[in-house]
């Protein structure tokens, strides 16, 4: 018989979080919806609210063909971004 643990192990070491930006002024905003229904809407808005609020600026948005199809641009988006929204929402 064999056993199998539930617990997760890991497979590397830790790893240092990403220097933060002091704040958001001109910082560019990317948007990645993931084009479940009302997705653009949220992440429009708090990317709305990004710009009037912390100064963030340009905002570009990129949409998935689907909500189960893989991100094929995530290298386009990180090219292009200095900090990403996505999510899901329904």
């Amino acid at each position: 018989m064999k056993l199998v643990s539930p617990l997760a192990r890991s497979q590397g070491g830790a790893r240092a979080l990403a220097r933060r930006r002091p704040d958001l002024r001109g910082a560019r905003v990317g948007v990645l919806d993931n084009s479940k229904p009302n997705a653009d809407a949220l992440l429009g808005r708090v990317a709305e609210l990004l710009v009037e609020r912390a100064g963030a600026g340009p905002v570009r948005v990129w949409r998935k063909p689907g909500s189960s199809r893989p991100a094929t641009v995530i290298d386009e988006v990180v090219a292009h971004s200095d900090v990403v929204l996505t999510g899901s929402a329904d």
